[in-house]
């Protein structure tokens, strides 16, 4: 036992929560930013420009570029996901095609490819026996990228798909429901995938590995966006107008340490989230795509996702002034105010102390 414990620490195997779940699963989100995520806002801005100004070449360029960004997104979360869990290079860089055959092989019986969560799953599995035999052998160069190959196919061909399938359906459930219960889960989804996106978890990655969709999507938006404004002035006080950018453009992540240390900084923002989430659902009947859902206001994603899909309606659909102030009230407006409220009163009553929302911004 004391031999397998000290082959996986030399090897620096992990197998911990922390390990898979936060810094595996967070690198994850970030193969999709540089992928998926990125790919939509060119594909959304040369689409939208197009629509405006005609066809030109600008417009094409960006459509393009968009369009292979998102095509390639499971190499770019096999090189996230394996870079985190520390594979040597000959690891890595099969892992882009590990990745690749995660997010597009389907199952035995299973017509559905695995995407996000399966290149999730055919990279890590893949990666951990690559690093088990990487400089084992006198032919590393072969038996490494092979083993890598080997064991991130089996599981993009026998646990991806399933685990996508699943993800699909969980999505759909959730999707279904709000509908069918707007305020309840408006309260509930806004408040759950806001609280993941401050967690040291990816909402983003949670949210595309559902394909959540419709009004459940634009509560989960709401639901970020009122975590990062809230936060943002909130702590204005604090940290000034770096940290109002750093948070409220950024990530709310940023204030999980002093969440650590006193957990009822957290309760305006999300107090916030889950008045605007219903407001969303019930009233503007906000929606959002999965690539927009989980990111609220970082890099404005969130707001540009609901523009995509205003681009994506049934013809006929015309986005109107009610659309916009909406989308900039529960978006931006809302959460800052009911924040601040919350926030003001909270800090009189001595429950946050000056400091409590003191970040480091280097």
């Amino acid at each position: 036992m004391e031999e397998k414990v000290s082959f996986l620490k030399r090897k620096d195997i992990e197998i911990s929560a922390k390990r898979y779940l936060q810094d595996a699963l967070s690198a994850m989100a970030l193969g999709l930013f540089g992928s998926l995520l990125i790919g939509v806002i060119f594909d959304t801005l040369g689409t939208q420009t197009a629509n405006l100004f005609g066809d030109n070449a600008v417009s094409a360029f960006c459509v393009e570029i968009g369009g292979i960004a998102k095509t390639y997104m499971g190499a770019a979360i096999g090189v996230a996901v394996a870079w985190s869990l520390k594979a040597p290079p000959l690891v890595l860089f099969t892992s882009v095609v590990t990745g690749m055959m995660g997010a597009t092989m389907t199952g035995f019986g299973i017509d559905v490819a695995g995407g996000p969560a399966g290149a999730f799953v055919a990279v890590a599995l893949g990666a951990e026996f690559g690093k088990m035999v990487s400089k084992e052998t006198k032919v590393d160069i072969l038996v490494t990228p092979a083993v890598t190959l080997i064991m991130g196919g089996i599981g993009a061909k026998l646990i991806g798909p399933a685990i996508g399938w699943c993800m699909l359906k969980l999505g759909d459930l959730i999707m279904t429901a709000t509908e069918w219960q707007p305020f309840l889960f408006g309260i509930v989804i806004s408040v759950v995938v806001g609280l993941a996106l401050t967690a040291p978890i990816s909402s983003a990655a949670l949210c595309i590995m559902l394909d959540l969709s419709g009004l459940a999507a634009g509560a989960a938006t709401v639901g970020c966006c009122a975590q990062m404004v809230g936060f943002a002035v909130a702590s204005y006080k604090e940290n000034g107008v770096g940290g109002l950018v750093a948070q409220g453009l950024g990530t709310s992540m940023l204030q999980i340490s002093n969440i650590i240390k006193n957990p009822w900084i957290l309760l305006p923002a999300t107090l916030a989230g889950a008045i605007v989430g219903p407001i969303s659902t019930c009233l503007l009947k906000m929606t959002n795509i999965p690539v927009g859902a989980g990111m609220g206001t970082s890099g404005l994603v969130g707001p540009i996702g609901v523009i995509t899909g205003w681009a994506q309606m049934p013809e006929g659909y015309t986005t109107g002034a009610f659309d916009w102030v909406g989308m900039i009230l529960i978006c931006f407006v809302l959460p800052l105010l009911i924040t601040w409220v919350i926030g003001k009163i909270f800090r009189a009553k001595g429950i946050i102390k000056p400091g409590d929302l003191k970040i480091d911004l280097g």
